[in-house]
């Protein structure tokens, strides 16, 4: 069994600092040795975490990755949507794989359910603003969007309600009514009825009642007991509902800052801030990105990152798009979140290349700037601004010590961590968890 091994009751926050996909879940993973507990805060199954231990891939997207350690309790917190249906069968799987779930997930009472009308709705507004010009958002059609929308206007089922099945019964014909009226009326999608959901809901309700919990009280009592907490962040900054670029965003707030909100304990309880950043920059859906490269032309650097770096949505299968890395967006990220320290992840991609480039800043509009600017239409201006520098000979694939990377590996890393005035403390060069080079613990400073 795991037991926290850093200072007692400390806890770091893990969160992308880019468009997602950043490789959150290996390095969550590597954290959790040092944790008694993990605390996924926002966010619902669109995200995917991919890990691989001993040469063995399992893909993660409601469940936090703290599971895969024995022993470690797993808290799905309040600013998380749950799809009751998803969650049941990821448990049924992790338990197909042998590990114990149902003894140690502990699910918040006031998350918001997402439910069929939810994904229904979400498709049918994605195929509207295709069919209309407008463009596609990019969602991944979960209904995640739409189950916000109903917490933010106050009329979300919530976990809770699964306990009584008269009062879900009642707030279930109102909701319904309301997607079905959108559905028929506006969005010529597929209405549904009440009795197979409600009667799906209620089977569902006897097998999540036992994981219901309170879990800013747990999270609270694990520190008081001197364990040590890690909060899990699902996407990337630039996704985050307020600070990325809008309205290509994702529908929950991705910053370090919702770990005390999206799972009910205070600000003073997030000690270390741990931003994850690959080595270049990927993204997935609709939305400007300043360092874009061509990933279908054979024998680019696009092609390269694409096909080396296996650049492909965990729940969507989507490719992503692939580019430089962009200081200029890191530098956002890191004056949003209040990095403590970042972890580099995927520097084994960049093995090979004659030449590594990195957004500096942009030209917008005729002036220069080094920042991401906040407003989408003018990211789309920017002009990105490189700095060139050498590739390297070797690998740096699966190397554990800082001296070991060939030392154009090590220039170019100190050179982005004087650009974006933040410490690079870990650096991972491979998917395994062994693959990490540690210069600073987030648990053990």
């Amino acid at each position: 069994m795991n037991k926290s091994m850093g200072v007692a009751g400390r806890n770091v926050v893990v969160v992308g600092t880019q468009w997602g996909d950043e490789g959150k879940g290996k390095v969550v993973d590597w954290l959790t040795d040092h944790a008694a507990g993990v605390v996924r805060f926002q966010g619902g199954h669109n995200a995917g975490h991919t890990l691989v231990i001993n040469g063995k891939k399992t893909a993660l997207q409601l469940i936090p990755s703290g599971i895969m350690r024995e022993g470690v309790a797993c808290f799905i917190g309040n600013g998380v949507v749950v799809d009751p249906t998803h969650l049941l069968l990821e448990i049924e799987r992790l338990e197909a794989a042998g590990l114990k779930v149902r003894d140690r997930l502990f699910i918040s009472e006031s998350c918001p359910l997402i439910l069929p009308f939810h994904v229904e709705v979400d498709r049918a507004r994605e195929a509207l603003r295709e069919s209309s010009g407008v463009g596609k958002i990019g969602t991944t059609g979960k209904g995640i969007g739409p189950a916000y929308e109903d917490k933010v206007a106050r009329r979300a089922l919530r976990v809770q309600d699964l306990k009584h099945p008269e009062r879900f019964a009642a707030k279930l014909k109102d909701l319904l009514a309301l997607h079905n009226f959108a559905l028929a009326g506006y969005l010529s999608g597929q209405t549904l009825s009440f009795e197979p959901i409600f009667e799906q809901a209620m089977k569902m309700a006897e097998q999540i009642r036992p994981m219901m919990a309170d879990v800013g009280v747990r999270v609270h009592a694990v520190n008081q007991a001197g364990g040590s907490v890690l909060f899990e962040g699902a996407q990337g900054t630039l996704l985050d509902i307020d600070h990325g670029t809008y309205p290509y965003v994702t529908s929950s707030n991705c910053v370090a800052g919702n770990a005390a909100a999206g799972s009910g304990v205070g600000p003073d309880k997030l000690h270390y801030i741990l931003g994850i950043t690959k080595a270049y920059t990927t993204r997935v859906g609709s939305g400007p990105f300043p360092t874009e490269l061509d990933i279908n032309a054979e024998g680019t650097v696009g092609h390269h990152l694409s096909t080396v770096g296996q650049e492909r949505g965990t729940v969507t299968g989507r490719a992503r798009r692939c580019g430089w890395l962009d200081a200029g967006a890191l530098k956002r990220s890191i004056l949003i979140n209040g990095i403590s320290g970042l972890c580099i992840t995927k520097l084994d991609v960049l093995d090979g290349l004659d030449e590594i480039r990195m957004g500096v800043g942009y030209m917008l509009r005729g002036e220069r700037i080094d920042i991401l600017p906040l407003d989408a239409d003018d990211i789309v201006a920017c002009e990105p601004i490189y700095e060139s520098f050498p590739g390297w000979e070797g690998t740096t694939a699966g190397v554990t010590r800082w001296d070991d990377l060939p030392e154009n590996a090590r220039r170019y890393l100190e050179r982005v961590q004087s650009f974006i005035g933040a410490p690079i403390d870990m650096v991972s060069t491979g998917p395994d968890r062994d693959h990490t080079i540690l210069l600073r613990h987030p648990y053990l400073g």
